[in-house]
């Protein structure tokens, strides 16, 4: 008879890319529902929304879980033609479409996160890095589609002595079927953070604003966060927010 190998640390570790945002939330809970020990680790890249690094702060105070701030401000001028790293530009309104979000695509971005989780990984004995890369983004975000996962995982298994595997669960599910996964956990979303501006209240008008809404609409669920302006859901889930 033939034992299996006992799982190894590696196999029971993962360092989770927290953002403070939906997704990213929803990837945390999920690798812990695996009884993988989690590592967050966050990144402080000049964003304007760098409040959602203050909501995965509070998180990972409550969960007891490592968390770690990444301040990489110091490559802004590098990756500042964006709307979501240059404030002197206006943020697109809207739902997510090619034609009028394109200013919020970060340059390389997750190439940068995933690169430095991964070191982080095998700097930690982790054998994993989950992200939280789903199909809503494919539009839009080269580096949340399947080809370039695909990719960095091939990357990463090489990289180093030690590979490590780039899990991304969500990479083919939309924002509301990830919200649905979410609340049959038991999640609240009141402890997330997804408007790009940042301020004391979500704008309700950009288009990370509009498909939150409409993910919670499409679940027939209201979401917990106070708006400055709160659109109608139902027009948001017509317009194919979600």
């Amino acid at each position: 008879m033939t034992l299996s190998a006992s799982p190894t640390a590696a196999d029971r570790s993962s360092v989770v890319i927290y953002s403070g945002g939906m997704d990213s939330y929803t990837v945390l809970h999920r690798a812990r529902r695996e009884g993988l020990d989690v590592h967050a680790l966050s990144f402080d890249y000049g964003q304007r929304h760098a409040r959602e690094l203050e909501v995965a702060a509070r998180v990972c105070r409550s969960l007891g879980v490592p968390h770690q701030v990444v301040d990489i401000r110091a490559i802004h001028g590098l990756i500042d033609n964006s709307a979501l790293t240059d404030t002197s530009r206006a943020m697109p309104e809207g739902n997510y479409a090619e034609d009028n979000l394109t200013a919020t695509v970060v340059p390389n971005r997750n190439m940068i996160l995933l690169s430095l989780a991964i070191a982080k990984a095998v700097n930690i004995g982790a054998g994993r890095v989950d992200y939280g890369a789903h199909g809503g983004d494919h539009v839009l975000y080269p580096d949340c589609r399947p080809a370039f996962v695909e990719a960095m995982n091939a990357v990463a298994g090489i990289a180093n002595f030690e590979a490590v595997e780039i899990h991304a669960p969500y990479l083919r599910s939309s924002k509301a079927e990830i919200l649905a996964d979410g609340l049959a956990m038991g999640l609240d979303y009141a402890d997330t953070w997804t408007c790009y501006l940042g301020q004391a209240l979500a704008c309700g008008t950009c288009g990370s604003c509009r498909e939150r809404l409409a993910a919670f609409a499409a679940n027939d669920a209201t979401d917990p966060l106070p708006y400055c302006q709160r659109p109608d859901p139902a027009a948001e889930l017509a317009m194919g927010g979600a």
